[in-house]
Formats: structure tokens, C-alpha cells, sequence
């Protein structure tokens, strides 16, 4: 069967245009605060992105009604890639080299929060707002908004949702993948605006609790302040994203069940408890080191409760400089890069649910070892999972491995050091944000990286957020023939 190109560039039209229609919330807030030069930039970035994606839309206009697998992965895969690409128009205006511009706006989009800027507070309002919905719009996933709007691409979009949902498991909570889009997106709206009134009311300005509710509830990190949250140094600020940064890790799916099918729904499922597990094991650890490294114990559990929830949902937030602490806790901290949040959540690295299901499987294979007759199925609560599901979890972890032992090989090849190498690499592929050396840390960025390590830390990202096999499929050259 031919691959439907007309199909393909239709969407992507439609993707575009939106991008473009998106980009009149920051222009908007660049006529608030009088920035004439943001003006320019957003009214003339908006208007080539609505007019690319609807030229896109009207030349290649077409009817469907399923699209295959492969369609659905080229949409999905290319769809991300020209929204990092045109959102990174912007960047350009303001001074960015492209290179430099795709790398902030695919950190965005796919909520990495990796950064190149130096100094972020010498750009406009307007333009961190931007940085930041950047995040917003992707954390739920740019194909699930597309769903959400249009009934025409959601009827055709099932291959599309599943090649763009994260996790292992696809749970619909609708028959209509529509429904299930706007279900999302609703409740993704409601704790936005919840945390943007909390924030408010613990001591922020409205500009800064939306900026930062952003890239919190889409787990990203961008902050508008050079030290992120540590530019605050307040409790009430930093546990209220602390909040939101566990529900951004979260299973979506689990809080609609929650209010609307069976109130025990969230503390029932297991990945949830392994999540809540995982947080506050990792923090009484990091908690004890730093208490015996000579913090007080308050201070060492406010600073290890933020961090480990900030790291294992991939938000990357800062509330100290933790790449000073010492290295037992860095490790950990780098082993939460890989293990990552929940399926269903705004997060990304391998999963939590993946995580567990590999521990099970490990246990069970050294049981078969020991008793080769053997037959126990490896199970997630009451739930049997499948040998070709297991396969799946296995072929992704592996790939998601060598493509890290790529990376972080291309990283050291180009001078940098060990842990500059392989927290860059992690961070990057996991969409978690800052790395854990000095270099690449909370309170630096990723600038000083050659042109040819930012570019290899881009398609970590893009990688990474279509969980790996969506984009190295492209690869093949036996996916595009006939």
C-alpha cells in the first residue's frame, strides 16, 4: 500500500496553522507590556505559520477515514518536529542562531527544559511567555490538541494516538478518541488554572504563577528566572509546585476514573503506588545524605522532597544548586532521570509502569532459572500482561539504552567530561532538563555544547517525548517502500 502523502501534508497543515493561531497568546501579552520589537516578532512568526499551514491544508486537501500506521507515525513524528521548527521562529527574531533557536523550542515543546540561553531574564515577557506555553501545548501532546478541535482527524486518528500517547498500556477513556482527547485537555485546563490562582495567592504576579504553571503541570522546567524556583526561596511557592509537579507525573487518565467512575481508582493502581513509593523512598535517602553532608534536617528534606519530585516526573525545577551535592546523591538523582513518571502523565524517560514490569520480569527469570518448568505469569495488580505487551517493554528499554550509549559516546568524543556526557545524554532523552555537572547543571545551560552535541541532544528530545521506536522507525528504509 502507497503512503498517502496528501493525507500526511494536510494534517501537518492543520498542525501549522494552529501552531500559528497559538501564537497570539504571546502576542497579546507583548501589546500588554508595550515590547514593540515582541510585536513584530509574534504578529510576523503568527502570520507565517497560519499562512504555511493553511496553504499546506488547501493544496492538499483531501477525504479520509483511516489512516494507516504508517501514516499515523509519519504525522505524529513530523508533527513535532515542525512544531519545534516553526515555534522556534520567534527565537530566531529575537537573536537566536537557528540551531540554537530549534534547540530551545524542541525543549519546549517535547517539555525537556534543557536550555541555551545564558541569561534568560534580558528577554522579553512575551517571549518567555512563549518559552513556557511551548510546554504547555506539548505536555498533553500537540496531536491530542489537534484531536480535541477537529472530530474529522480524531475519527481518523486512532494509529495517531496510539504512536503519540506515552506509556506501554493505551487507555481510552472514551469509544471516541475525541471524547477521550477533550476529556484530557479539560482536565489538564482545571489544574492549570488551580496551581495559576495558588501561585497567585502564595505571592507570585500573575505573569509569573502562569509562566510557571506552564512548564510545571507539562512536567517541562523553563523558568523566567536564571535560578528557577531557587529565585523565589519560597516554601509556600515551592511546595505548591511541588503539588502540581506529582500530578504533571501522574496518570491523567486515573484522576478522571477518580471523580467521575470510582474514587478509589487513583490509590488502588499500582503504578501509582510504586510512583508515591519510589518519591519517598529516594527522598528520605537524598534527605539523610545531605542532613550528614551538614544541612539541618529541615532544610535537607524541603530540598530533597523538591528535587526528587522535580527530577522523577522530568520537570526539571530547581530549588537549590544540587549539581554542588554530593555524588551518592547525584547518582540517584540520575538513576530517577531513567525511571520517570507515570504512563499517561505529562513525563517521560522509561516509565514507572515499565520499570516495575522489568523488575518482575528479572525476579521471574531467575525463578525459571532455578525451576525451567515453571509457568507464572508476571501481573500488575489483577492484570495479566501479555507476552507480545512485555516484548514491546523489552524492545523499548533496549533501544532507549543504546540510543542513551550513543549519545552520551558522541558527547565525549566531542570533549566533554563523564558526567557532562551521560547526565546531558539522560536528561535530554528522559525530557528532563538540566544535567547534573557544573557545566549543564540547575544553574547553568547548554550553550557552551558544540554545534554537533546540540544537535545530536535534539533528536534525544525528540526521541525521547515519541517514546523512541515512532521516530528510529523513520529510519528503516523498508518503512517507506511499498
Amino acid at each position: 500500500m502507497l503512503m498517502n502523502y496528501r493525507v500526511i501534508l494536510n494534517v501537518l497543515g492543520t498542525v501549522i496553522k494552529l501552531l500559528g493561531i497559538s501564537m497570539l497568546a504571546p502576542l497579546l501579552v507583548a501589546l500588554y507590556y508595550h515590547e514593540p520589537d515582541s510585536i513584530r516578532i509574534f504578529a510576523a512568526s503568527s502570520v507565517l505559520a497560519f499562512l504555511t499551514g493553511l496553504l499546506l491544508e488547501k493544496a492538499f486537501r483531501t477525504e479520509f477515514e483511516e489512516l494507516s500506521l504508517r501514516e499515523s507515525i509519519v504525522i505524529v513524528a513530523s508533527g513535532w518536529l515542525m512544531a519545534a521548527a516553526f515555534g522556534g521562529i520567534p527565537f530566531v527574531l529575537a537573536g537566536l542562531s537557528p540551531v540554537d533557536a530549534l534547540f530551545e523550542s524542541m525543549s519546549g515543546f517535547t517539555t525537556t527544559g534543557s536550555s541555551i540561553l545564558p541569561d534568560i531574564e534580558i528577554y522579553s515577557k512575551s517571549i518567555l511567555f512563549w518559552r513556557s506555553m511551548t510546554m504547555w501545548l506539548g505536555g498533553m501532546g500537540i496531536i491530542v490538541l489537534v484531536m480535541a478541535i477537529l472530530p474529522r482527524i480524531a475519527v481518523a486518528g486512532r494509529q495517531m494516538f496510539q504512536s503519540e500517547a506515552p506509556g506501554p498500556m493505551k487507555d481510552k477513556l472514551k469509544p471516541r478518541l475525541k471524547d477521550t482527547a477533550q476529556i484530557l485537555w479539560w482536565v489538564y485546563i482545571i489544574f492549570t488554572a488551580l496551581e495559576i490562582t495558588l501561585l497567585y495567592f502564595a505571592g507570585m504576579t500573575l505573569y509569573d504563577a502562569t509562566v510557571h504553571t506552564f512548564p510545571t503541570l507539562s512536567t517541562g522546567g523553563f523558568s523566567s528566572k536564571n535560578l528557577s524556583i531557587a529565585a523565589y526561596d519560597n516554601f509556600r511557592v515551592e511546595m505548591i509546585i511541588l503539588i502540581f509537579m506529582f500530578i504533571g507525573g501522574s496518570n491523567f487518565n486515573l484522576f478522571y476514573r477518580t471523580i467521575r467512575v470510582d474514587w478509589k481508582a487513583l490509590i488502588k493502581d499500582r503504578e501509582f503506588q510504586a510512583y508515591t513509593f519510589i518519591i519517598l523512598f529516594s527522598t528520605m535517602v537524598i534527605a539523610l545524605e545531605l542532613w550528614n553532608w551538614g544541612e539541618t534536617l529541615t532544610r535537607s528534606l524541603r530540598f530533597a522532597s523538591f528535587q526528587v519530585v522535580s527530577i522523577i516526573t522530568t520537570t526539571g525545577f530547581a530549588s537549590t544548586d544540587f549539581s554542588l551535592w554530593p555524588e551518592s546523591t547525584k547518582f540517584i538523582l540520575l538513576l530517577l532521570m531513567f525511571v520517570g513518571g507515570s504512563a499517561g502523565s505529562t513525563g517521560g524517560a522509561l516509565k514507572v509502569v515499565r520499570v516495575v514490569l522489568l523488575m518482575k520480569y528479572g525476579a521471574r527469570e531467575i525463578y525459571r532459572y532455578i525451576h525451567p518448568k515453571m509457568v507464572r505469569p508476571i501481573r500488575l495488580g489483577d492484570t495479566v500482561i501479555p507476552d507480545d505487551v512485555m516484548q514491546a517493554i523489552l524492545s523499548f528499554s533496549i533501544l532507549y539504552i543504546l540510543v542513551f550509549l550513543g549519545s552520551s559516546l558522541v558527547l565525549s568524543m566531542l570533549g566533554l567530561d563523564f558526567m557532562t556526557s551521560i547526565s546531558a545524554s539522560a536528561t535530554t532523552l528522559g525530557n528532563v532538563g538540566p544535567g547534573l555537572s557544573t557545566l549543564v547543571g540547575p544553574m547553568a545551560n547548554f550553550g557552551s555544547i558544540h554545534v554537533i552535541g546540540k544537535l545530536v541532544l535534539i533528536l534525544n528530545m525528540w526521541i525521547g517525548r515519541l517514546e523512541v521506536m515512532t521516530v528510529l522507525v523513520l529510519f528503516v528504509p523498508s518503512f517507506w517502500k511499498k
